[in-house]
């Protein structure tokens, strides 16, 4: 019978740890959400052969390993459990996949002064890790310790900054440890958190043009490290970014904006069927919840309730993965709605000839003429996109436009 590995933690609903390992080596690979109560009964008998471990369980394996890697004694954390004859060998692989990260990031940080977020186990990694890569001083920021949230004016000299807290993470997203601002000689930011794509921290330093990492590479290097343990063979560096590469192709939403009329619902549900991912109408579901149609929206609320109502449901479906979401033609009228959108999406300007154009069923396209709202809009259309596309009477033309520009 072929050996079994899995993942331990206590709240597992969205991970892609099975994925990744399949994709590495092909063995069987278990979710497994235990209580703080369960660990040691499961550590004793379960027919695991391994597992990797998460939050909140990479201390509390410690003292059920019989022997540690020098890098998880150092660490003092544990994210790998690989059994031999004598019980759990513990090994922390989060180290090699926290230096995959800066490598991605491209930016040197030896001599840089470090900030760390978080004093879990992946904060550990993440010390041991800037201290090997010459990182000085490095500083850990926790709730309680000297160094805390509440005095962090002290460090606005820091250069890199880590989150290496779940702060940001699915499905509570659009949180962050700290405000960008707080630190002008930032070069790089760095975040564990692999989804959203994007959390709030690495939103924040993009639109500084700061150079960032989020945490879907460090998760796929760190289990490569793990998969060669418990298969017992060598992987290529070059699975690491090419199973990163999948994934995220596979993760993000493609998100359809536009002036109303130019195709979104129809083009999306087309290149849904084409990608077998499930399409999303956000002015269906508005609508739905609302229990009125978008006019009588309108006309009960005014523009100001309905983009209201537009905003919450973008914040639901924005943090999701791996869906074709259409979106109403004005969403691009509130900024706050940016953020939402990108954070887990490729974001797609589809174009049309504004003579091409229908108004039925559209309040704002029924009281201003399309060269007026297109006027009001194209800046904004153009400032929300990662990629435009004409779209073309014949839809597959446009499906097949969309998908060349996204690969």
């Amino acid at each position: 019978m072929a050996d079994k590995f899995g993942l331990l933690g206590q709240k597992l609903g969205h991970s892609w740890s099975p994925q990744i390992h399949t994709l590495l080596c092909g063995y069987d690979y278990a979710l497994i959400e235990k209580e703080p109560e369960q660990v040691a009964e499961f550590l004793a008998e379960t027919d695991l052969a391994g597992m990797n471990v998460t939050i909140p369980y990479k201390k509390t394996v410690v003292p059920f390993c019989t022997a540690l890697s020098d890098a998880a004694r150092a660490i003092g954390s544990v994210n790998t459990l690989v059994k031999t004859p004598s019980g759990w060998f513990g090994d922390n692989t989060d180290y090699a996949g926290f230096v995959a990260m800066t490598e991605q990031c491209g930016v040197p940080v030896s001599g840089k002064k470090a900030l760390v977020f978080g004093s879990g186990g992946a904060s550990l990694a993440v010390i041991a890790a800037l201290r090997d890569l010459g990182a000085d001083p490095i500083v850990n920021i926790s709730r309680s310790g000297a160094d805390n949230y509440d005095n962090l004016d002290r460090h606005a000299d820091a250069s890199i900054l880590v989150n290496a807290t779940p702060l940001g993470m699915y499905p509570n997203t659009g949180v962050s440890p700290a405000e960008l601002d707080r630190f002008p000689a930032c070069e790089a930011v760095l975040d564990v958190v692999y989804n959203p794509a994007r959390t709030k921290l690495l939103l924040d330093a993009e639109a500084r043009g700061i150079p960032h990492a989020g945490g879907l590479i460090m998760l796929v290097a760190q289990a490569r490290r793990s998969a060669e343990q418990f298969a017992k063979t060598a992987i290529p560096d070059s699975r690491v970014r090419e199973i990163a590469d999948i994934l995220e192709r596979q993760m993000r939403n493609i998100i359809l904006i536009g002036m109303p009329g130019c195709g979104k619902s129809t083009v999306g549900r087309r290149l849904a069927r084409k990608l077998g991912r499930p399409f999303i109408d956000a002015d269906t579901v508005l609508a739905e919840e609302a229990g009125m149609t978008i006019p009588e929206i309108f006309a009960s609320e005014g523009e100001e309730g309905f983009r209201r109502r537009e905003t919450a449901v973008l914040s639901r479906l924005g943090m999701g993965s791996g869906a074709i979401i259409a979106t109403g033609g004005g969403c691009v009228t509130r900024q706050e709605n940016y953020p939402l959108l990108h954070q887990n999406g490729v974001i797609v300007w589809l174009r049309r000839d504004l003579k091409n154009l229908p108004t039925a069923g559209r309040p704002l396209s029924q009281r201003n003429a399309p060269e007026t709202l297109y006027e009001q809009r194209k800046d904004k259309y153009a400032a929300f996109a990662d990629i435009t596309v004409d779209s073309d009477e014949v839809i597959y033309h446009t499906v097949t436009k969309i998908w060349e520009a996204i690969r």
